[in-house]
């Protein structure tokens, strides 16, 4: 799939398996979702542009490598993609945060804006969206837009685990995004929800029904 990154590292496979069970509890579905965003990271943030500086260590002076370009911003979806952002600012602690809440009408499954809240410059920035699930889709492109109307020409999606049709939805809205998944699983039930997925993603984080 073109601009789809879906990970194969056996530490993601491993903890995205203790994150599926339904016994794991809240602390450990919380943790698990900082861990596995971060791995994510890792390598979503691998065309980070580079510059040359000039730097002097205890022995001598020499020139190394320092991240330069465009600043990074972190905007996860509320309110489940909270739980991402932990793992991102671990790797860049320097990241600014956004955040775009919606909701998903249980009747048509689109999404509804209830909160918009990004930095001033978004427009210069790298923007990593997050949202654990990517299932219907229509909330991923909806926060894609928000972003794009504010200027914004450098975004990428980050998400847990996708459906196919999210994919597509993205795919087809957004085709310059570039996707980062940890796993792509089977389809949506009637209801909307990723199959076998793992329930309710921010019920899990924050221990709510």
């Amino acid at each position: 799939m073109e601009n789809v990154t879906i990970f194969d590292h056996p530490l993601i496979h491993h903890k995205m398996s203790i994150l599926r069970d339904v016994n794991t509890s809240s602390k450990q579905f919380r943790e698990l979702v900082e861990e596995i965003s971060a791995l994510m990271a890792y390598e979503a943030l691998r065309d980070l542009p580079l510059k040359d500086v000039t730097v002097t260590t205890p022995i001598a002076t020499s020139t190394f490598k320092m991240i330069a370009g465009k600043k990074l911003a972190i905007v996860p979806i509320l309110r489940a993609g909270l739980g991402m952002v932990g793992g991102i600012l671990s790797l860049v602690p320097s990241a600014r945060v956004g955040h775009i809440g919606l909701y998903r009408d249980h009747e048509t499954l689109e999404p509804h804006e209830y909160y918009c809240k990004l930095p001033e410059d978004i427009a210069k920035r790298q923007v990593i969206l997050l949202d654990p699930m990517l299932a219907t889709g229509g909330s991923a492109s909806a926060a894609i837009r928000f972003i794009k109307e504010r200027g914004c020409t450098s975004i990428k999606l980050m998400n847990i685990i996708a459906a196919p049709e999210g994919i597509a939805r993205i795919q087809k809205d957004h085709p310059d995004i570039e996707l980062y998944c940890g796993c792509v699983d089977e389809k949506l039930n009637e209801n909307g929800y990723i199959v076998p997925g793992l329930g309710d993603a921010g019920d899990r984080i924050f221990g709510t029904k």
